[in-house]
Order: structure tokens, then sequence, then C-alpha cells
């Protein structure tokens, strides 16, 4: 009778523990079905160009250039209209992509700068979350401390080409061989200049835009446009390469994102030919085919959205939000605002000439802080300080200390609305929103008159503005009478 009895409950224990399961699947099932429901964690690829305009793509209106590796992606997933970077050079906008932080905040907002060796990257927040992490390409970060990839593929070289590749043979033998989630950096040398030798260019196969409708005649301007867009062409053939490589050695669970760093025809500025940049992204298991955001995302946004699809949260540090829910197709706001620095102090030209910018969907501001209606407001009385402000003050004399733009109606920033009275309300709010944010970032320059630090790295080491460059002549009386007290510090650098 007791044998019975035990062999009863065993037998109840049975039927309970199966119901459970059996209604645990049901569920898991049922969440995988929800929308909501997260998904397995995708192979994630990023594949960023060098210095090439947003306007230069058949996806983006340029019918005379070759992208149609991108122009897939665009049909095959998500083109974004309305996509920045804060900085319109190379290593500044990497480092952003790669923390989800502005410029001023992770230290490397001058090119050729480190980012902040406190700060935390893409490869320890995405190795936390179970990922692989890999640069296959141009670098151009640094401290190695903060950029710590699992693997690191250097550019190709190659023949016949005026640039290195990306190291193919590496990434398609990596694709078929890989066992685990992955993050992966792809960057091209692409076409960034130097550029290919076009012979015999004619304007009629290239198009020109509002902003270099001047330079039709121009054979020099043909010329090197004719290069650049044979060098897109040449980035086109690498992306194709790439997607083949995808197509055959991965599933559908892939996240591929295409992007460029910034503008080339903007370089350096804040204007949107510059910081607006092409991003495109295919992700077959969620975003619909053909479809278009007009939302306003950010570099510093991307970080926190691989965070977020590998099923992490951005810590609040992190100055960017995730764009996840776009790609799910829920059209919701993920800024109101994206910001931008210009900071013209560095080993090149080295003019003392900041500028920082504020824009939302309608409308942009730009404060150009050593202005030349500003610059006697800037000067310190030391002659030899005075002489570097006013340098730079001259060097930018057509821009004026403030800028306005209808960015829907005037998207070349043409017609400067600053002292348009109908618009006072609109630019005393994103000069307000301006000052917020820069405070935030611990900014150097600050709202108050004759503020125009001249700026150095600790040590003062290659910086120095009373020193010749290749692109700067100092008058000799004034060579060499800088010190280290006429500077102010930038610890990190």
């Amino acid at each position: 009778m007791k044998l019975f009895q035990n062999l009863s409950i065993v037998f109840c224990l049975i039927l309970i523990l199966s119901s459970c399961s059996s209604k645990k699947n049901k569920a898991e099932t049922s969440k995988f079905l929800d929308s909501s429901y997260k998904i397995d964690k995708p192979n994630i690829i990023f594949y960023l160009a060098d210095d090439q305009d947003v306007y230069d793509y058949g996806c983006y209106g340029n019918e005379k250039v070759n992208t149609s590796a991108v122009d897939r992606l665009a049909k095959e997933g998500m083109l974004f209209t309305n996509a920045f970077t804060a900085q319109a050079i190379c290593a500044p906008s990497r480092s952003q992509l790669f923390t989800g932080k502005y410029p001023l905040k992770n230290g490397c907002f001058a090119n050729h700068t480190a980012t902040k060796p406190s700060i935390e990257s893409v490869t320890s927040r995405m190795k936390s979350l179970g990922y692989e992490v890999v640069l296959a390409g141009k670098s151009h970060v640094k401290p190695a401390s903060v950029y710590q990839w699992d693997r690191e593929w250097q550019p190709v070289p190659k023949e016949n080409v005026p640039r290195d590749y990306v190291p193919l043979d590496s990434i398609e033998a990596y694709f078929k061989t890989t066992d685990k989630p992955f993050c992966m950096f792809i960057t091209s040398k692409y076409p960034h200049g130097k550029y290919f030798d076009v012979e015999n260019p004619k304007a009629e196969n290239l198009k020109f835009y509002q902003f270099d409708q001047n330079k039709k005649n121009s054979e020099s301007y043909i010329k090197s446009r004719a290069g650049y867009y044979r060098s897109i062409e040449e980035d086109n053939t690498q992306i194709e390469a790439v997607l083949k490589f995808v197509d055959a050695h991965l599933d559908e669970n892939t996240l591929f994102i295409y992007s460029a760093d910034h503008g080339v025809s903007g370089k350096f500025a804040v204007k949107d030919i510059g910081l607006k940049v092409p991003f495109v992204v295919r992700w077959p298991k969620v975003i619909k085919a053909g479809a278009t955001s007009n939302q306003l995302i950010h570099y510093t946004d991307v970080l926190p959205t691989f965070m977020a699809i590998a099923g992490g949260k951005p810590t609040e540090d992190i100055d960017g939000k995730s764009f996840l829910p776009l790609l799910k197709g829920d059209d919701v706001q993920v800024n109101e605002y994206v910001y931008g620095v210009r900071t013209n102090q560095n080993i090149l030209n080295s003019e003392v000439f900041p500028s920082r910018m504020i824009r939302n969907q309608g409308y942009k501001y730009i404060r150009n802080f050593n202005s030349i209606e500003v610059v006697e407001q800037n000067l310190t009385g030391k002659p030899n300080v005075d002489y570097f402000i006013k340098r730079g003050a001259n060097a930018f004399k057509n821009e004026p200390f403030e800028e306005l733009y209808d960015v829907q109606n005037d998207p070349f920033e043409l017609h400067n609305l600053a002292k348009n009275p109908e618009l006072k309300s609109i630019k005393e709010e994103l000069t307000k929103g301006l000052f917020i944010w820069m405070e935030s970032q611990n900014d150097f320059l600050n709202e108050e008159k004759g503020n125009m630090p001249l700026i150095t790295p600790k040590g003062n080491r290659g910086f120095k503005l009373d020193k010749d460059t290749p692109r700067r002549k100092i008058p000799d009386s004034i060579k060499n009478t800088l010190n280290i007290k006429d500077y102010t510090i930038i610890e990190h650098w």
C-alpha cells in the first residue's frame, strides 16, 4: 500500500512538471512571436566610409555616382535622412561612435588627439554583453587602453589604387569560422583623398548643388570631383565584396549598418554638409525593407543602440540614446536636439576659431565664439596672445558671431536668419539649449564675452601656436613668445 502511495506521488509530480514545462515552452513561443520580445543576439557589422558627403549616393538623390551597394542596403533596409556626427573630422567623429559620448566629454575634440583614458568604449561594453569586438581597417582612435579590440586587422596595400583596402580576406575568414556573436567595425580609407586620377573629366558627369554651382567651370575642381567619384566607386567594390561574404556565411539575424564619418565638403566646420551623414541599416529579421526614418539620430546613439540590442542598458554617463525602437518600426522621437563642435586650433592651420551648434528638425543655431564681430572683447592685453586671437578671427572674417538657419527650406545654410526679429524666440530657445548642453559637457567655452583661451595638451607637446608648420607660417617677431601660462591646459590630450 505504501509503495502504491509513493508511486502515485511520483506520477503526480511528473504530471505537474510536464505541465509546467509545456506552459513554459508555450510562453517562450508566444514571447518570440511578440514583436517586442528580444530576438537572439544578432551579429553586428558597421561599415564606415571616410570623407563622403551625404548627398553623393544614389539613394540620397545623386544619380551620377555609383553607390549600388549602399542603394541595395537602402532597398533592403531603412534609410535615415537626419543622422549626424558632432564633428566633421575623422578622429572626433569615430570616437563618438565608439564611446557614445560627444567629443568634448570623451576628450577627442581635435583631430589626432586621444580619448580620455578613463572612458569605457564599445570594446569593453560589448564584451561584457557577450560579444567579440573587431576592428577591420582604419583606426584613427587612441589610446589602446580604451580601445582593446579582440581582433584588429590593418588596411591592406593594393596595386593601382590610391588607398589601402579593407582586409577582405581576414573578414571573410572570420565570417566563416566565428561561433559567437560579434560586433565588427569595417573602416574604409575610401573615398578620402588622395583620389584617382581621372583623364578628361567632364562637368556633365558630376552633380552640382547650391554650395558648389559656382565651380562648374573650374577645371581643378572638376578634376578633383571626378577623382572623388571614382574613389566612391572603388569603395562600392569593397562594400559589394563584404555583402557577398555576409550573404554567404552569416544568417539573416545580422545587423548591417553603412555610414560615412563626415562630409568632405564641410570638413572642419559645423554646417550640415559636414555633420549630416549617410546612415543605412539592414536587419532582415527586424527592419521592413524600403523603410525611411526622418527622426534625428546621432553617432553617440550607436553604442547605446548596440547595447540595447545585446540586452544591456546604457549607463547615465553616455550621451546617446538607443534608436532600436526605430529599427523595429516605432516612429518615436529619439533626440529633440543634436549638437556639433568645431575646434580649429590643432596641428594644421591652428587658427583660434571655435564654434558650437545646436539643431532640431526645423532650425539650426551656430555661435562662432571668436568672430571678427567680437574679437576685441576676446583680447587679453598680452600682445603675443592677442596676435593669435586676432589671427584666428581674421582667418574666418566672413563668418558672423551668430548664425540661424531654417534647415527645412535652406538645407545648405545659405541664408542667415539670426537677425530676423520674427525668429527671435526660436533663436533664444536654441541659444539657451546650447549653453545648457555645453555646461553638461564641461566645455572650456561659456556664454561670457572675453573667454577665448589658447588650448594645448599637457606638456605643450606638438601644438605650439608660435611655431611654423607645413601649413602655417609665423612671423619671426612672434615665434617662441608663448609660454605654458599663456595656454589653457587640456589634461587628457
